[in-house]
């Protein structure tokens, strides 16, 4: 028998809606102000325990979601279920493209002269060491327990382990203002894991496919990778120059600043057609193509510099949404899988032994300081949007369910986990400022304080 309780809980959003006549998108509507309020006011909270607002947005999100307020189905109040969290991916892809567009800015040929060079061997040679440790640790245990996980499984899961998040590394630095030549590297490093990431998955996922079907593509595992890398380039460099020229018509701030939103989402937009050419598939990739849009325009525009910064105070908000959505997303019912527990905890320190490793050797190879050798790997470990997209693509395998998962409860951990980490490390190399001396400095200084 239902308790009292729950019939009513299960009965009052169709009696709401019927009664007051709310419509869908007024719902939607009413559930994105509850989840951008509902981010800050856990921000508040975990600013007493001082970890990073990333984590008190993807916790905000996880209470709201469908396994925790969601639960009790009040039209507004949570996400009730995944689909309706599913239905809020438009907004989740514009703020990934703005935050794409924002890191375009660390592409500034001024920067790149100095340490463009050993931000490639690093993000390269990091990206390809995660891959191989975590092919060869996935490899053994199909080895010793090939019912758990299968080779085409295992070769997936370790090109998925290449990508880092760059929205939470990103969020991370603006939020403590860190600054110096780690973070600046940093930056450069997890803009650059995307491309070699993408390429690393289409490569591996075209071998793992053929090994499923015994028959391997020559489009699927090096024609297309190429094709959608520079069709991404192409796009954005393309939307990077008209950008520039058609903000010159303008010359109030407000109108660029406005120009310059609504490019972004037209560029993300674009970046989401597929089309085929004769045989081959073609796409493009939305970080590529809105870091490409970021990186040309601020090149060639004198102005640049200012704009982002108006920009970015814009789409703060938006930027929230991200997060609470990415935690509403999270998908506790792994939790209750016991292979997909045992894989995952072996993925995830694979991973970061991976990552840990890579990073500390690729540094050591193009000579950075010690600081920079010991801590980097760790603020690599972040992963989010871009994983779960190949996540979804892996899931065509004939255990590709186990994948997505993997990569579903790697997220979970290292989305509450890696900002807390990227900000301790960033703290021991000195690039951002101790707390307390921060408090200090605002009540002696009333400026910096407002």
């Amino acid at each position: 028998m239902i308790p009292w309780y729950k019939k009513g809980i299960m009965i009052l959003p169709s009696w709401f809606l019927r009664k007051e006549g709310i419509k869908i998108m007024e719902i939607y509507l009413i559930g994105l102000a509850v989840a951008l309020v509902g981010g800050l006011l856990m921000s508040r909270l975990t600013r007493l325990l001082h970890l990073p607002a990333v984590t008190a947005y993807l916790v905000a999100g996880l209470l709201l979601g469908p396994f925790f307020l969601g639960r009790l189905n009040v039209p507004g109040l949570g996400f009730n279920t995944l689909d309706e969290v599913n239905v809020l991916s438009i907004v989740s892809q514009t703020a990934l493209g703005f935050i794409a567009f924002a890191m375009g800015n660390e592409f500034r040929l001024s920067q790149l002269r100095t340490i463009g060079s050993r931000a490639i061997i690093i993000g390269i040679l990091q990206a390809v060491i995660t891959t191989v440790v975590v092919d060869v640790i996935l490899l053994l245990l199909h080895l010793f327990f090939p019912h758990i996980i299968s080779v085409p499984c295992a070769i997936t899961l370790g090109a998925i382990a290449a990508a880092t998040a760059p929205a939470a590394t990103l969020m991370v630095v603006r939020q403590y203002k860190a600054d110096g030549p780690m973070t600046r590297l940093l930056m450069l490093v997890v803009a650059l894991d995307d491309a070699v990431g993408l390429l690393l998955f289409s490569v591996s996922f075209g071998i793992a496919t053929a090994l499923s079907n015994g028959q391997v593509s020559v489009l699927a595992v090096v024609v297309e990778p190429i094709v959608e890398i520079l069709l991404s380039v192409g796009l954005g460099g393309f939307m990077g120059l008209l950008l520039h020229w058609v903000e010159r018509f303008f010359h109030s701030r407000s109108k660029r600043m406005s120009l310059s939103v609504a490019f972004v989402m037209l560029t993300v937009g674009l970046s989401m057609l597929e089309f085929q050419i004769g045989p081959v598939h073609c796409g493009f990739s939305l970080l590529l193509v809105c870091m490409m849009t970021g990186t040309i325009f601020c090149n060639v525009c004198p102005t640049s510099e200012e704009l982002m910064e108006r920009v970015d105070g814009w789409t703060m908000p938006l930027n929230i949404l991200f997060f609470v959505i990415s935690g509403a997303e999270l998908d506790l019912n792994v939790l209750s899988q016991p292979v997909t527990l045992i894989v995952g905890i072996i993925y995830i320190i694979a991973r970061s032994a991976g990552k840990y490793c890579g990073a500390n050797l690729s540094c050591r190879i193009t000579k950075e300081p010690k600081s920079i050798v010991d801590h980097l790997g760790i603020t690599l470990l972040p992963q989010a949007g871009v994983a779960l997209g190949m996540a979804i693509t892996a899931a065509s395998l004939s255990d590709g369910a186990l994948a997505r998962n993997v990569v579903l409860f790697a997220v979970l951990v290292y989305e509450l986990v890696g900002p807390t980490l990227t900000k301790r490390s960033l703290l021991a190399v000195g690039e951002i400022r101790p707390e307390g001396r921060t408090n200090a400095r605002k009540q002696n200084d009333p400026k910096e304080a407002k």
